[in-house]
């Protein structure tokens, strides 16, 4: 199966501190690909990377066969049609109502007639369930509902790729299971390829086909979720059973506390 999505040798920092270094990762067509890891570390850079919005210092980033860091203007918005993105929580336009969010990304990128738009945006939220409260407006429905509304938003365009940014945060155990269900679902009936950033373990390993982890912007295992549940790796026995102590650290990286309050020692 050819990968939709390659990176190889990815390095990026802001300014002088870095961010990813070295990473390699495929993402197959068609499948749903889980990069996970705690707060910081990385994952929504690389989210930003494949959409062209920052540039890597070194590597590649190839979508579709094509080097997204090679590309013009005009060729980087020609391919960023072929992808749909889900922000964190939704991102949704708060004046417009919930047709009008979807019909968005239609207006701008096609020509269609509002007729067909119209068709078009009542398939989609029929298809998170949200047919029915196209007239309201994001602050008229629940915080689920509005992640459904952007997942609507997000496959507007039928997609080849999809990004999730922590679809799940702030979301109650109901939400979390039908917003997981849909990614699952949306991923097999549009033949996408998905990139779930999470740290939610449970979710994605109900839906993910392989997942990455990822601490201090590297990789760090990597596997199908039954490979990962039974891993003897520190990195994964700490994420996934929540410990508190392991290599994953909880300080941000830098001078020690004596040391900052005058104290030395180093402690």
């Amino acid at each position: 199966m050819s990968n939709l999505v390659e990176i190889r040798d990815l390095h990026f920092a802001y300014n002088s501190r870095p961010i990813l270094k070295g990473l390699r990762m495929d993402f197959p067509r068609g499948k749903v690909i889980a990069v996970m890891g705690g707060s910081g570390c990385g994952k929504t850079t690389v989210l930003r990377l494949i959409g062209g919005q920052i540039r890597p210092q070194r590597g590649s980033v190839t979508v579709d066969g094509e080097n997204v860091h090679q590309l013009d203007t005009e060729g980087l918005y020609r391919l960023r049609r072929k992808m749909g993105m889900l922000f964190q929580f939704g991102a949704l336009f708060t004046d417009l109502s919930v047709f009008e969010n979807v019909a968005f990304p239609l207006r701008e990128h096609t020509d269609l007639p509002e007729e067909l738009i119209r068709d078009l945006v009542l398939m989609k939220l029929n298809a998170v369930g949200l047919r029915n409260a196209h007239k309201l407006k994001p602050a008229e429905i629940s915080g689920g509902m509005a992640r459904r509304v952007a997942v609507a938003r997000a496959i507007a365009l039928d997609p080849q790729l999809i990004m999730y940014d922590e679809p799940f945060a702030g979301l109650d155990p109901i939400s979390m299971g039908v917003t997981a269900n849909l990614i699952r679902s949306l991923n097999e009936a549009l033949g996408s390829t998905s990139i779930l950033v999470s740290h939610d373990v449970h979710e994605c390993f109900e839906i993910a086909d392989y997942v990455y982890f990822m601490s201090a912007g590297a990789i760090v295992a990597e596997g199908t979720p039954a490979d990962l549940l039974k891993s003897e790796d520190p990195y994964v026995k700490q994420f996934v059973h929540a410990a508190p102590d392991g290599p994953v650290p909880f300080h941000y990286p830098g001078r020690a506390l004596a040391d900052d309050l005058g104290l030395g020692g180093g402690a």
